[in-house]
């Protein structure tokens, strides 16, 4: 496999400290082996293909899914949990610019129905997810974020018909929500959740469906023409469809078209022990609400129902467990710095995981041209709990040659362009992310 990032990275290691694992029971989904034949096979056990596997089992469909390691054991089991607007990060400028205002517009009500795709999972399921937070709240630091804020919610109203709330400075400390910020807004959509519990809970709905999910069985090669067979190092699936559904921990070769059509990049997150009702007074953030601030690297937190307390923020260029430890300091030191008075209490889980970047910042979901029947989605920019799950809800419908039930705008039916420098891409990262450090963003 040609993989971007160090062989460590995909390892078990990073997912070591992981809070959400000790929150769930492993369901022990065997491996694959010998000969097996379906509809669809699915590679890839995280948001995106659990949902079409869900999708396609419930319509009817045999499905394979095809994990490498375990459901939910890359991003889908590792992230922040935070089910909200996102997927197109491109800025609306150049969404606009690129693609005209029409398609800017309806990407951002695609965002929107992403986050009513899990809520529907959700409910219809009735999935116990930890669920909480009534929307997402972004914090500013200067009087020039609160002017950008306002105009950001007249956008928002505009095209969505909903009314974000703006919080001046007087407003934080009564929200709950002190800190070193001087205003926020909060936009009503979305919900934080135990991404874990979601994952596997769609894994177990789907297998309920009549899927079957095969763990610790990584593709090794893929045929193609007519059909397709996948070769593991025990099995061989032959299908008539294909969904390739890896995301971050894609590989350049598995199928070639992927070739430098994701970047991946880190995220990392920190989760503290249970504080008490004193401990939490005195930092003054005492709100259920899911938040972010408005810096590069995008600090994202919430108080959990379980009192906990999660801390995630982008960044981490490599990867070995010399690099893993110098990110857990980095991540402590911004998390005491944004929250001193929390600086004593101990945060026992600290990881990290693999989210996926397009050239463009914007997602893909569609066929993979060079092998017809096969189809792939990928590069939510870090917003994959909502628009991976809506994501596998079209490749469900592709793959059965439906047209999408699920809104399915034209922007994310564009093939993603390849980055430059290939296996090396990484480094498109250095520059930004080293002028960040110098800033202090």
């Amino acid at each position: 496999m040609r993989r971007v990032f160090p062989a460590h990275a995909y390892s078990e290691a990073p997912r070591t400290g992981c809070f959400w694992a000790e929150t769930v029971s492993d369901i022990a989904y065997s491996k694959a082996n010998g000969r097996l034949t379906c509809d669809v096979a699915v590679i890839g056990a995280g948001f995106t293909g659990l949902s079409a596997a869900l999708h396609l089992a419930e319509g009817g469909a045999d499905v394979v899914v095809l994990e490498a390691e375990h459901p939910a054991w890359g991003a889908s089991g590792r992230n922040g949990g935070f089910c909200c607007l996102g997927g197109f990060g491109a800025p609306d400028g150049v969404i606009a610019r690129l693609h005209g205002e029409a398609a800017r517009v309806e990407a951002r009500q695609t965002e929107m129905a992403a986050v009513g795709t899990v809520d529907a999972l959700t409910t219809r399921l009735a999935l116990d997810v930890d669920r909480h937070s009534k929307g997402e709240t972004v914090m500013g630091f200067t009087e020039k974020s609160l002017h950008e804020f306002e105009r950001e919610a007249e956008r928002i109203h505009s095209d969505l018909g909903i009314a974000p709330a703006i919080h001046q400075n007087d407003d934080l400390a009564g929200l709950g929500m002190s800190g070193p910020f001087h205003c926020g807004m909060t936009t009503p959509v979305g919900f934080g959740l135990n991404p874990a519990k979601y994952a596997l809970g769609l894994a177990e709905t789907a297998s309920d469906a009549g899927a079957r999910i095969f763990a610790h069985s990584p593709v090794q090669r893929i045929d193609h023409g007519p059909g397709f067979t996948l070769h593991t190092d025990a099995a061989q699936i032959t299908a008539k469809r294909l969904i390739v559904a890896t995301n971050g921990y894609s590989s350049d070769d598995l199928p070639k078209w992927m070739r430098a059509r994701y970047l991946p990049a880190q995220s990392n997150v920190l989760v503290t022990r249970t504080m008490s009702d004193e401990e939490i007074a005195a930092q003054g953030w005492s709100t259920d609400q899911m938040a972010y601030d408005e810096r590069f690297f995008l600090h994202y937190f919430r108080l959990m129902p379980n009192r906990r307390f999660l801390f995630g923020m982008r960044g981490g260029l490599f990867s070995s467990p010399k690099w893993d430890r110098r990110m857990h300091r980095t991540i402590r030191q911004h998390f005491d710095r944004m929250f001193p008075a929390w600086a004593h209490i101990d945060t026992p889980y600290s990881w990290n995981g693999l989210l996926s970047l397009s050239r463009d910042m914007t997602p893909y979901c569609g066929p993979i041209p060079e092998m017809p029947g096969a189809f792939t989605a990928l590069s939510f920019q870090g917003n994959g709990v909502a628009m991976a799950s809506h994501a596998g809800a079209i490749l469900a419908d592709l793959a059965q040659e439906k047209a999408p039930s699920a809104m399915y705008p034209d922007i994310m039916r564009k093939a993603p362009r390849r980055f430059p420098l290939g296996q090396f891409r990484r480094a498109w990262l250095w520059p930004p992310y080293a002028l960040a450090h110098l800033t202090g963003n």
